[in-house]
């Protein structure tokens, strides 16, 4: 019988306690890795509410009762203390660390002039540093056992990005900002880690889960908008978004690093890194306020009103 693609590593899944997280958490296992299922459990999407244990002791015990390892951690991953422990956590329980999805996150939605300063700061400490805590731990340990190697070792990241970053979203400033930082933090932690033989990944999922289902049901111009027929799988069901972080934890994507891919639906982007779109010189040493007016001014009347949400138009999304 031929091995599972994860069989023998261990992973862990930040906010697995629902949704995104969960769908990964249970795919990893399937695909034979040991898990850890990190969730704080708060049951609200803006971070509010009590912590609980709930949510990730039922997905790590629903991971063994289908024959798989798992182990919960309910600790707040914007914590560095706690996020060391979630690491830590995994090297004691399965003797290294080999996979780390990054999922966790809350919404806190407001229109920029009306953003309090502490919904700007508990969306980006969730998300982003969030984000850098259990990378930080994650890389340090990777970088340790490949000076006691002598080698490059084996490692992955999964990060989670969103096309509020590469499209925007208006009623998001933070949620933008943060799922930007997301992408900023992958490339430069794909540079850093290669030579260790780690890989550092981010996708955009569009997956109706608990953050997302008002946002979906709001947008009925989107088809993922819509309610799936008697029978369907959701188009924006999580399962869809799964598969890809399964395939990226795996050896089989070693050749994959500093990426970002839109996934949703039985459909995966690869997104380029920003190109210039036109380039202007100036006719002496420096611009002039009238020369970039000439140059500039013509160009950008020139273009479709559309044209200058390009990333949006190529994933399919609608503006407003």
């Amino acid at each position: 019988m031929a091995a599972l693609p994860l069989e023998g590593l261990s992973a862990i899944v930040t906010g697995a306690g629902r949704g995104l997280g969960r769908a990964e958490a249970l795919e990893l296992a399937r695909l034979g890795a040991s898990v850890v299922v990190n969730d704080f459990g708060q049951p609200g999407r803006d971070g509010s509410g009590e912590a609980s244990a709930g949510p990730a002791e039922e997905v790590a015990a629903e991971i063994r009762a289908a024959g798989g390892t798992a182990v919960a951690h309910t600790g707040d991953v914007a914590d560095h203390q706690q996020a060391r422990e979630l690491v830590q956590l995994a090297v004691v329980r399965y003797g290294k660390l080999d996979v780390l999805v990054n999922n966790a996150g809350i919404l806190r939605d407001r229109m920029i002039f009306s953003m309090t300063e502490s919904e700007w700061d508990a969306v980006i400490h969730v998300h982003l540093k969030g984000h850098f805590n259990t990378t930080h731990f994650a890389a340090a340990h990777w970088r340790e056992r490949s000076k006691a190697a002598g080698g490059p070792v084996y490692g992955r990241i999964v990060n989670t990005s969103s096309e509020a970053f590469l499209a925007g979203s208006a009623g998001q400033p933070n949620y933008a900002a943060a799922k930007g930082g997301i992408v900023g933090l992958t490339t430069s932690t794909a540079l850093a880690l290669a030579r260790y033989g780690v890989t550092a990944n981010a996708i955009c999922p569009r997956a109706r889960t608990r953050m997302t289902e008002d946002v979906f049901a709001a947008i009925s111009a989107n088809p993922g908008g819509e309610e799936p027929g008697e029978g369907r799988l959701d188009p924006l069901a999580p399962e869809h978004v799964a598969p890809l972080v399964g395939y990226l934890a795996s050896p089989a994507a070693g050749r994959v690093n500093g990426q970002l891919m839109v996934v949703h639906g039985g459909m995966v982007a690869i997104v380029e890194r920003p190109r210039v779109a036109a380039k202007f010189d100036a006719a002496k040493e420096t611009f002039g306020f009238e020369e970039l007016d000439g140059l500039l001014g013509p160009y950008f009347a020139s273009r479709p009103a559309g044209e200058t949400f390009g990333a949006a138009e190529v994933l399919g999304l609608k503006r407003g």
